[in-house]
């Protein structure tokens, strides 16, 4: 079985339109077992009940924003171990800096091509 075919993705993105286009780059690749949340809290819920290998979430949401829901993954014993890309339309390196030192393990810029999202997802888990 490939990696694809068993890899679990959780999305997390306020903006619909931002993540409907991560989750067809994940199709594009061949990834079906993909969930989503529209916000920090919900997804730290379904994580606790439901956990998967990788989170990719947005950085810029309302209420939890994407370093505040890996701080949050991090702490938690059960998740403490998922993989986490972090997605923003702006490259800040502090905004990059704390994500590395609270645990994050790739960061990708929009907007992004899917031969793009697919090599910084290869880097977290490996070969698709």
């Amino acid at each position: 079985m490939a990696l694809r075919d068993a890899l679990t993705i959780m999305v997390v993105d306020d903006m619909s339109t931002s993540r409907s286009l991560i989750i067809m780059a994940l199709e594009e690749m061949g990834i079906r077992k993909i969930d989503f949340s529209t916000d920090g809290a919900s997804a730290l819920q379904a994580l606790a009940q439901k956990p998967v290998h990788l989170v990719i979430s947005d950085y810029n949401m309302p209420n939890m924003d994407g370093l505040h829901l890996l701080q949050a993954l991090r702490h938690n014993p059960a998740t403490k171990g998922v993989g986490f890309i972090l997605v923003s339309g702006r490259v800040d390196q502090n905004i990059i800096n704390v994500g590395r030192q609270l645990g994050m393990n790739n960061f990708i810029q929009k907007p992004f091509t899917t031969p793009q999202m697919r090599e910084c997802i290869q880097a977290v888990v490996g070969q698709l």
